[in-house]
């Protein structure tokens, strides 16, 4: 019963997806007959158990449609983000070895760049047909909305937002299994986080991301109701909460501090409490701002750590976090392994190197030095984060290894003083990065995104001075504090550093 198409037998008028702006209802009924006919039109097109669709959408009705299809054909499906460059998207979709690709008017500034590149692939937009891009709506309604002959499980094939460098692709084996079989996910869902088909799941996030995108899906194969903001909004997710009366959502730790910074009377007036289960993951939440969602929400806030590679799992509750402030919880999918860089085990609480042994194997689609990297000569494997282990064995991150900056001499992890500074009330964002140092070799350099309203100049500079030397060791201080009007992050919460590095590294920079 884990698949949308038994619940469109079962309860056939039951929302599945809500667009929150636009009020747009899919019921499951519907998500079945198109997933059927999405499906029997990649067949039509040539499309065989192994091939990829890629897809270039924003917050789209059509979206789980058009997923829910693949899936049922057997197919790998590579969901791009819509705030990447046109090279970005080439090479993301050739990598892939797409055979279709799929986008919408609203992405019209980006397809268009694309389309020539890529022309030998079938171009679709969701809506109606406009210069290369066939409509898929009018192609796929052409087609019966019974099931195709040869159905076979399909899978997501995603990238890495590309933060550090060029996207890396996760291609798993597709499975000889029935479109409906159980998956880990699932069990995960309805075990640790209590999904059911009574769930009411909010998506605040961008759905081309692994979490939005796989939860999404896993409530519907438990047979829940989706509702997807088309954009994050803070006071009008507390909204939704509200109206649809929401049991389940997902967010990053840059959601809460948007919200956590809503005047007090506005963040008050919504009734939160339907709300049984907060996840939040993709980025470390800072201490403070986890403290003060728990005490706003309660203890419903359920933290993991994992990556789109799978290959290891890490969870805590709010009761248990309240015990261990900043863990990200003890291991429920692989070993935890601190290693240092020879590739052997440190004593508990030390730094190192995260590992996960004895975890679910990956690989980076046609990248073997990008896969042979992320492996020890144990043959666990990382995720690229640097943290310790406590004596009970909870995680504690410290920041990614990537990040790191060397000062003379000395290792300094950005995390921490990022943690602090978005904390003072006159800064929306904050990035820390190292910038050329001839003496040091490497400083501490802040950027900043003020709240809307606050000036960016000197006097707010020596403010955040004094506030970080107040609260964090000098070492970690900056020795320099830049403005930008927005910090180049990722919807899903993630930062670009690679783009605020490299504009202290000699690229061009749009920092004042």
């Amino acid at each position: 019963m884990y698949h949308p198409k038994h619940h469109a037998r079962a309860h056939p008028d039951k929302p599945a997806v809500v667009m929150a702006g636009s009020g747009e209802t899919i019921t499951y009924a519907q998500l079945d007959a198109r997933a059927n006919q999405g499906a029997q039109l990649f067949r039509a097109l040539g499309l065989q158990r192994g091939d990829a669709i890629a897809l270039y959408l924003e917050n789209h009705p059509r979206y789980f449609e058009i997923c829910w299809a693949a899936q049922r054909a057997g197919l790998y499906f590579t969901c791009i983000s819509s705030s990447l460059t046109a090279s970005e998207v080439e090479y993301i979709v050739r990598d892939c070895a797409a055979k279709v690709f799929i986008t919408s008017r609203a992405k019209a500034g980006g397809a268009e760049k694309i389309a020539p590149k890529i022309a030998d692939l079938t171009l679709f937009s969701v809506d109606e047909a406009w210069g290369p891009f066939r409509s898929f709506e009018a192609e796929r309604a052409k087609m019966p909305a019974t099931p195709i002959a040869d159905e076979a499980p399909g899978l997501d094939m995603l990238y890495s937002s590309g933060t550090t460098g060029r996207p890396k692709g996760i291609k798993l084996d597709l499975k000889d299994e029935p479109v409906d079989a159980i998956n880990p996910l699932v069990q995960l869902a309805a075990g640790l986080f209590g999904f059911k088909a009574e769930t009411v799941y909010l998506s605040p996030a961008p759905l081309y991301h692994a979490a939005p995108l796989r939860w999404c899906m896993t409530t519907h194969r438990l047979g829940g109701t989706v509702i997807v903001m088309e954009k994050f909004d803070p006071e009008f997710a507390l909204a939704l909460i509200e109206k649809y009366r929401v049991t389940a959502s997902q967010w990053v730790p840059t959601h809460f501090v948007r919200m956590l910074k809503l005047p007090e009377d506005v963040r008050r007036k919504y009734d939160l409490s339907s709300l049984t289960c907060a996840i939040h993951a993709a980025a470390p939440c800072p201490v403070q701002t986890k403290q003060a969602m728990i005490a706003w929400w309660g203890p419903v806030l359920q933290e993991y750590y994992a990556g789109s590679e799978g290959n290891g799992f890490c969870y805590i509750s709010s009761q248990e976090w309240l015990k261990k402030p900043g863990s990200v919880g003890t291991a429920k999918i692989g070993k935890l392994k601190i290693c240092n860089e020879d590739g052997d085990e440190v004593p508990v609480g030390t730094d190192g190197t995260v590992y996960f042994a004895d975890g679910n194997p990956f690989a980076y689609h046609n990248d073997p030095e990008k896969t042979a990297q992320a492996m020890n000569k144990h043959g666990w494997t990382t995720l690229g984060d640097v943290g310790h282990v406590d004596e009970d064995g909870y995680l504690f991150l410290t920041d990614r290894k990537a990040f790191m900056i060397i000062s003379g001499g000395v290792n300094i992890y950005p995390q921490e003083l990022e943690n602090l500074l978005v904390t003072h009330p006159k800064v929306a964002d904050a990035a820390v990065v190292g910038a050329p140092d001839e003496e040091m070799g490497e400083k501490v350099v802040a950027v900043i995104q003020p709240m809307s309203g606050v000036e960016a100049g000197a006097a707010l500079r020596d403010e955040l001075m004094a506030f970080a030397r107040a609260n964090i060791s000098h070492i970690k201080a900056p020795r320099q504090i830049d403005f930008m009007e927005e910090l180049p992050r990722h919807p899903t919460g993630k930062l670009y550093k690679r783009l605020l590095r490299d504009a202290y590294w000699g690229k061009t920079s749009t920092i004042v």
